[in-house]
């Protein structure tokens, strides 16, 4: 009976679910990655930073942004997918526009 009182102020819906709030480090599950091509992006450092930093304004320093990037874990991943789909703007997988497509060029 005393348990049954403990645990009778407790909301049923009192669990939140870290996945579906977006927590960085929190991973679905195997099937559910594999429908998401940006699952990625749950890991990545830049999404826990100032977005600003990785869209610089034009001759605006991206020293920060890529300091970021070199102790991020899905970097690759990152860079991958901003070569895959033409991103034109900011710091993508540690790298800017002009070195992307100069990476691009060499592997032409």
């Amino acid at each position: 009976m005393a348990a049954a009182n403990y645990r009778s102020g407790v909301p049923e819906d009192w669990f939140v679910d870290p996945v579906n709030l977006g927590v960085p480090g929190v991973r679905r599950t195997v099937e559910a990655e594999e429908e998401s091509l940006l699952s990625w992006q749950t890991d990545a450092l830049c999404s826990q930073t100032d977005p600003e930093a990785f869209f610089p304004e034009k001759g605006g320093s991206t020293r920060d942004a890529k300091r970021i990037c070199t102790s991020c874990d899905v970097r690759s991943q990152c860079l991958e997918y901003a070569l895959q789909n033409d991103e034109r703007f900011g710091i993508w997988g540690g790298l800017s526009e002009r070195e992307r497509r100069k990476l691009k060029r060499r592997a032409s």
